[in-house]
């Protein structure tokens, strides 16, 4: 897997069905560990509430879990992680807080609300693209430095120190790499060797 996408960021959002609050919360997860935790912290804030569904997709070990939590059988944790899945994203959970306003929704009709709860959720977070990334660092001097600066303009500077010489920690797509390394130990005639700092999935613009 060279890309995956998830919620850009955490996120809720609101709807009402016939008197009944439905409050869809989202959040970008790396492992399960981090989904449940989210997943505690929703219900220890909502610990009044008649159900606090969920639903989330861990691309680590391929794991995808819902509840129902009380409610009808398929009726709420399964559309709300059909919608992710249907939206294409991984390494997320969505819970939907459901306060009873009394009146009875039926099947269909809880399975319209909670789908719509996660949508509205999934929409006001936003997507977010994860490729695959290779970190690396590069040390050079200063003239170097203003000599390679554009070379770099495809890549996400997560750091840079300036002291004797110019240090950056950078990520490329993995798939860019190599050529970009031909590239800067070419210009920089063998004095620039960008040193690997392994692999790993992370935002990057597209372009």
């Amino acid at each position: 897997m060279n890309g995956y996408y998830t919620a850009a960021k955490q996120a809720e959002a609101e709807i009402v069905e016939k008197k009944s609050r439905f409050i869809g919360y989202i959040k970008p997860v790396s492992t399960e560990a981090e989904a449940l935790e989210f997943l505690n912290q929703i219900r220890k804030k909502h610990w009044d509430a008649t159900h606090n569904v969920y639903a989330y997709v861990i691309r680590e070990n391929s794991v995808s879990r819902f509840s129902d939590d009380g409610e009808p059988a398929k009726t709420a944790g399964a559309p709300v992680l059909d919608v992710i899945q249907k939206e294409g994203l991984t390494d997320v959970i969505v819970v939907v807080t459901r306060y009873f306003g009394g009146t009875l929704l039926g099947t269909g009709g809880l399975v319209k609300a909670y789908s719509k709860s996660a949508k509205a959720a999934m929409d006001a977070a936003g997507k977010a693209k994860r490729i695959l990334c290779t970190a690396f660092f590069l040390g050079m001097s200063y003239p170097m430095w203003n000599k390679l600066e554009k070379e770099l303009d495809g890549c996400v500077v997560r750091d840079i120190q300036y002291s004797d010489e110019v240090n950056v920690s950078l990520l490329t797509p993995s798939e860019e790499y190599e050529a970009l390394c031909r590239r800067l130990t070419d210009l920089s005639a063998g004095e620039v060797e960008p040193v690997t700092a392994g692999e790993e999935f992370a935002a990057f613009p597209e372009r």
